[in-house]
């Protein structure tokens, strides 16, 4: 995944603009149908970047009607909030309007996209109001306000350690912001929001100063002082005011229904996704023992984690398994790869590790694809004890880090920005790629996993198959995790009982994944519910298409339509 859950869940939606800009945005619009729909679309989507200058820079988007988006951060002042809320208030207006009956079939699933979307930015500035209780957000904002243009190498050094002081200079002003409107918080996202801040400590004050063109430099110590200076204020703030007014992190029965509705967009309700997991959770166990025997399935997995790297070749482990499984993706066909573009194995950005505790990946950004993808591993800390050395290295020994690698990268996640970053109009691959569908995403890189073994990679290791199930039990687990804790009042046992007894996860995996649940809703059911969407998608095709069904066929395209909601993907490849 790109960036952490806090800023996430509202960097798409919270938009923001000075007053005189948001109006030149807003004129009052007739109903629009047909081929005037494509631009509604790139208005919806530009305005957007425009509006949040932090995505607008990972996005590849860098100037708006002549003004500088790379200089600037998201504004969350009052009078900002506020023009969001009547920003979004429009296009439900707007989108209201329009003759659906006129809208092809590819225009009617962009208009599902921007429906979801508004919807879903109105129910968190409303109800959820993430900007009130979740100090993350601010802190993973600003790390990845300076990180993007420093990773990113869009401009010479010059221009985008320029646009860097610019942003760092805003920094005091934005955790002003943050100090006025957040009231309270679930203690552990201010621990975690503490964690993510060091990240930015060692952002500015070690890796972007020693980096800085000599002629800047000046410039940037002055910059980084105050922002640094705010940073510490905004720890004391945490730590001394905001920790007195602790709140429950679960978003309860309603809200969560609500929130996976336009999120998942699925058309299924959290009751029947956990039913459905609660069940696959058996059959799955079922499958590993039979695979196992005469071992019992722990035994199994006990010999398959004995198999690892140390912790100073694991990181040339992963890039290794990439080259592995890229040859196998050529050799086989399952689907075409690009010939140009690239993926850069790196090491996670400190600031989310607290977030992504072992991989992520980062894709090009859609308006500049060229400039590459990032797949993020984080690395075995020197100061790490032997125990929790072992543990990682176990869980992520020589077949964990072949699905890793088939998840994050070949031929999952990567493999499919960058089909997404190929379709056109523009309007469109920015709508999919800035508002892409969460089941679509995770569930191509849960099923690439299986097709890769079904398809014999590793030479069908068994070891490799085991893993997989394994695989799919954690993803099953997330499910019902997610759904539990949020819904249900599962306590912390119940959870690690869950992980660790019925999916066979090592406890240190399992509490870094309750972590995350903890500081997310509906994200982790994204996994299991867009494999099973995608299986039913490949399923439907295969049925109409008995002809000339092919595997590589059906995978590209699906790639081919990028990431809209699975239901209106089974409409669109009829």
């Amino acid at each position: 995944m790109r960036i952490g859950p806090a800023y996430a869940a509202v960097v798409r939606l919270l938009v923001i603009c000075s007053a005189s800009a948001l109006c030149s945005l807003l004129p009052a619009a007739p109903a629009l149908a047909g081929a005037d729909f494509d631009a509604l679309t790139g208005e919806f989507v530009f305005s957007s970047l425009a509006l949040s200058p932090v995505t607008a820079t990972a996005q590849g988007y860098h100037r708006h009607h002549g003004v500088s988006l790379d200089e600037d951060l998201d504004d969350f002042s009052p009078a900002g909030i506020d023009r969001t809320l009547r920003f979004y208030r429009e296009w439900v207006q707007r989108v209201d309007r329009l003759e659906v009956v006129e809208l092809d079939a590819e225009q009617q699933a962009d208009l599902q996209i921007i429906r979801n979307a508004v919807a879903l930015a109105l129910l968190d500035l409303q109800t959820i109001q993430t900007y009130r209780h979740n100090p993350a957000l601010y802190v993973e904002l600003i790390g990845h306000a300076l990180l993007e243009p420093f990773k990113l190498d869009y401009a010479p050094d010059s221009i985008r350690f320029g646009h860097i002081i610019k942003r760092l200079e805003k920094v005091p002003r934005l955790l002003d912001q943050a100090r006025f409107n957040l009231s309270d918080a679930p203690l552990v996202w201010i621990r975690v929001a503490r964690d993510e801040n060091a990240g930015n400590f060692k952002l500015i004050d070690q890796v972007l100063r020693a980096r800085v063109p000599a002629e800047q430099r000046p410039a940037y110590a002055e910059a980084a002082g105050k922002a640094l200076d705010a940073l510490r204020e905004f720890n004391r703030f945490m730590a001394r005011s905001l920790s007195q007014h602790p709140r429950n992190w679960q978003l309860g029965p309603l809200l969560y229904r609500e929130k996976c509705g336009y999120q998942l967009a699925l058309g299924r309700t959290p009751e029947e996704l956990l039913g459905a997991a609660t069940a696959d959770l058996k059959a799955t166990r079922d499958q590993m023992v039979e695979l196992a025997a005469p071992l019992s399935v722990p035994q199994v997995l006990d010999r398959i984690a004995r198999r690892h790297a140390t912790p100073d070749r694991y990181l040339a482990q992963v890039r290794q398994s990439l080259q592995q499984a890229t040859d196998f993706v050529r050799a086989s066909g399952l689907v075409a790869l690009p010939a140009a573009t690239r993926v850069e194995v790196v090491e996670t950005p400190e600031l989310m590790r607290g977030t992504y505790s072992v991989d992520g990946f980062d894709p090009a950004p859609a308006l500049e694809p060229q400039l590459g993808a990032f797949y993020w591993v984080a690395p075995i800390p020197a100061g790490w004890p032997r125990e929790r050395v072992e543990s990682k290295l176990r869980e992520y020994n020589y077949f964990g880090v072949q699905q890793l690698t088939i998840h994050e990268a070949m031929p999952g996640r990567w493999v499919q920005s960058d089909y997404a970053n190929r379709i056109r109009p523009l309007s469109r691959r920015m709508l999919r790629a800035l508002y892409a569908n969460g089941p679509y995403v995770q569930g191509w890189a849960a099923y690439a996993e299986q097709m890769m073994v079904d398809q014999g990679y590793l030479d069908g290791d068994r070891a490799l198959r085991l893993t997989l199930l394994k695989q799919l039990l954690r993803s099953i687990a997330n499910t019902i995790l997610d759904i539990r804790l949020h819904t249900m009042g599962m306590t912390d046992q119940e959870a690690m009982d869950l992980m660790t007894r019925e999916a066979f996860q090592d406890p240190q995996e399992a509490a870094a994944k309750l972590l995350r649940a903890k500081l997310s809703s509906c994200g982790l059911a994204t996994y299991y519910a867009g494999f099973k969407g995608w299986l039913e998608v490949r399923d439907s095709f295969r049925h109409r298409h008995p002809a000339d069904y092919s595997l590589s066929r059906f995978n590209e395209r699906a790639l081919g339509e990028g990431a809209v909601a699975l239901p209106a993907l089974a409409r669109l490849l009829q």
